[in-house]
């Protein structure tokens, strides 16, 4: 991987955004929670409650305004999707409204919520997306896009890719605003229409959230004393390389990791734990995307009670690339947790097994459900992304606020 040519795609991209350097359901659903816990802040919570608040600092009153909701809005609290805005209009302050201040200490934020890697794939998300914005429908063939100068830019065309509003993926929300039913939304693409948002005030004893997102990405955090939760959170993105120089250039390190790692598990089971683990050769689609609080799915492929101990390692090592754009504390925790349901936690796998297929796979466990989600509309079904991760009996926090 060249770090140094990543670094100038994301700094190049995303201009004077100066992100700083590229270092590599509840089943309740998302009802407002009916009672605040009171569990005391660990310093971890402390360093994300002081960058909150530092962050808030920076803002005018309008912004505040903008910003701040009710820990009970219900509405807020899903407004998310893997919709670019205008096919999906997300509200409170947008990147692009932010000075150079503001953004180094939301980004500091983030920097606290997240670890280095998350920050890193939110980098990333949000140079992808300026690839997008100067050139959305260019590839060189290969499903690779090219970062090269484009010209104008032209709106994308309907049905171009799994996002476009006149052909949503299965599992993703229909556009909330921009014209009658049938037609097509004027959408904005590029690193600012990005939105940050917070429900509830940021505090060391009481419930709050922080939401940060745009095409591609939602992290929804939800703070509650020592504890933080990322459930649910849609990662992933379009395009994850490009074209820079004449040469291929990763500019969202995750999706390849995570390939590779669900590559290796696969390719250690034997034939008949393949035989259980491969439901299908044909890749479907997210299945909990956005639009999905709530709902559960049954354990389907191989459980972890059929792995080896090695096998075993490969798969929490597959989890935590997943799970480990959360910070180090509260990632120790999670992981924790699946751990000691590992033999009830299944792998299973839908599309081609051959090294580099992109095919779609799911962890399903008692607290965790990770999808990955290749979407072949725009050729190399590598470069284009749609995932998630849920805690069924977390979602929003929801088992720390009733």
């Amino acid at each position: 991987m060249n770090r140094p040519l990543i670094s100038a795609v994301i700094a190049a991209a995303l201009g004077s955004v100066s992100l700083l350097t590229l270092s590599l359901a509840s089943a309740g659903g998302a009802g407002a929670p009916v009672a605040a816990a009171n569990a005391a802040a660990d310093a971890q919570t402390t360093k994300i409650v002081a960058a909150a608040n530092a962050f808030l600092v920076t803002l005018s009153d309008a912004q505040k305004k903008a910003v701040m909701f009710a820990f009970t809005d219900s509405a807020q609290r899903v407004r998310w999707s893997n919709f670019p805005q205008g096919a999906f209009n997300r509200v409170g302050v947008r990147w692009g409204d932010l000075n150079t201040a503001q953004r180094a200490a939301l980004m500091t934020l983030l920097g606290a919520v997240l670890s280095p890697a998350g920050v890193d794939m939110v980098k990333g998300q949000m140079a992808a997306d300026e690839v997008l914005k100067t050139a959305p429908n260019r590839t060189d063939g290969s499903g690779i896009a090219s970062s090269e100068p484009a010209g104008a830019t032209a709106a994308p065309a309907a049905g171009a890719g799994s996002d476009r509003p006149t052909n949503p993926p299965a599992g993703g929300q229909p556009p909330a605003a921009g014209g009658a039913s049938g037609s097509l939304p004027s959408v904005s693409f590029g690193s600012d229409n990005y939105f940050v948002s917070f429900l509830g005030t940021p505090s060391a004893t009481t419930q709050w959230m922080m939401q940060f997102g745009g095409h591609h990405l939602a992290i929804n955090a939800t703070v509650v004393g020592d504890n933080v939760t990322l459930s649910p959170s849609l990662t992933g993105g379009e395009p994850v390389k490009i074209l820079r120089d004449g040469q291929v250039v990763t500019i969202i390190p995750q999706v390849p990791i995570e390939m590779k790692a669900a590559e290796a598990m696969l390719g250690s089971l034997s034939a008949a734990q393949k035989a259980k683990a491969v439901i299908s050769t044909t890749r479907i689609d997210l299945v909990l995307g956005p639009g999905q609080d709530g709902k559960t799915l049954q354990p389907e492929g191989l459980p972890g009670s059929a792995m080896t101990a090695a096998q075993k390692t490969l798969f929490l090592a597959l989890i935590q690339d997943r799970l480990g754009i959360l910070n180090a504390d509260d990632l120790a925790v999670k992981m924790a947790d699946i751990q000691k349901n590992l033999d009830q936690t299944s792998f299973a796998w839908w599309g081609p097994t051959t090294a580099g297929s992109s095919a779609y796979f799911r962890i399903t466990g008692p607290t965790a459900i990770i999808e990955f989600s290749p979407q072949a509309n725009d050729g190399d079904p590598s470069n284009h992304l749609h995932n998630m991760y849920r805690d069924p009996t977390n979602e929003y926090g929801a088992a720390w606020t009733k």
